[in-house]
C-alpha cells in the first residue's frame, strides 16, 4: 500500500516562524505586543501552532490588548530569564549563599525544581551558543534577550560552561531517583558556584 501513497513528513514549527505568525494575528486583531511576550508563547507551544494559538487566546484574555512580557510569564507560570542571568553571575563570583537564596525564592513562587533545572540547563546552553558568532543563530529568543546572552557569554569562560553543563546534566539525570530533590538541586548550585 505504501508504494501507492505519497508520504509527507511534517516538522514542528520553529520559534521564529511561530512568533511571526502570532505577530500577524496580533496586528490583525489590533493587539500590541512585546516581542519577548510572543517568544514565550512560542516556546511554551513547543512547535505546535494550534497550541500557540490557544495559549495566545488565553494570554489575550488575561492581558487585554497589550501583551507585556511580565504579564505573559505570570499568566503562563514561566520563570523570568532574569533569574537565570543572575544565577550565572553568582556562579562566576562563587556566591553560594546568594544562589541558594534565589533558588529558595523560586521555590516559594511555586516553581517546580525539575523545571528550574531544565530551564537553567537551557540557559547555560544558550550562553554557550553565544560564544561563537556561527552558533548564535541557534538561539531561539527575542533579539533584546540575545544581547543579554551575548554580554553574559563574554564574561563566561568556555571551560566553565562545559563543566556547568555537565554538572546540570548530571542533576537532571539523577532527579527522578533522588529522594530529596531540593537537596540535589542545592548541591548542584553549590557545585556550579
Amino acid at each position: 500500500i505504501l508504494s501507492r501513497c505519497q508520504i509527507y513528513d511534517f516538522n514542528r514549527m520553529g520559534i521564529e516562524d511561530t512568533v511571526k505568525h502570532l505577530g500577524k494575528i496580533a496586528q490583525k486583531e489590533g493587539i500590541t505586543f512585546e516581542e519577548e511576550a510572543l517568544n514565550i508563547i512560542a516556546h511554551k507551544a513547543d512547535g505546535a501552532m494550534r497550541d500557540a494559538l490557544s495559549i495566545f487566546d488565553q494570554v489575550v484574555a488575561y492581558c487585554g490588548t497589550h501583551l507585556e512580557y511580565a504579564k505573559v510569564i505570570e499568566n503562563l507560570n514561566v520563570l523570568d530569564y532574569d533569574y537565570y542571568f543572575r544565577l550565572t553571575d553568582m556562579f562566576l563570583e562563587n556566591k553560594v549563599k546568594d544562589a541558594l537564596l534565589i533558588f529558595n525564592e523560586i521555590l516559594c513562587k511555586g516553581f517546580d525544581a525539575h523545571n528550574f533545572v531544565g530551564g537553567l540547563s537551557a540557559h547555560l546552553r544558550d550562553v554557550l551558543m553565544c560564544k561563537d558568532t556561527e552558533t548564535v543563530q541557534l538561539l531561539e529568543v527575542a533579539d533584546s534577550v540575545k544581547e543579554s546572552y551575548a554580554t553574559q557569554a563574554q564574561r563566561c569562560p568556555t571551560d566553565f560552561l562545559y563543566g556547568a553543563l555537565a554538572i546540570i546534566n548530571d542533576c537532571d539525570l539523577n532527579f527522578r531517583l533522588s529522594r530529596n530533590k531540593r537537596l540535589l538541586t542545592e548541591l548542584t548550585l553549590i557545585r556550579l558556584c
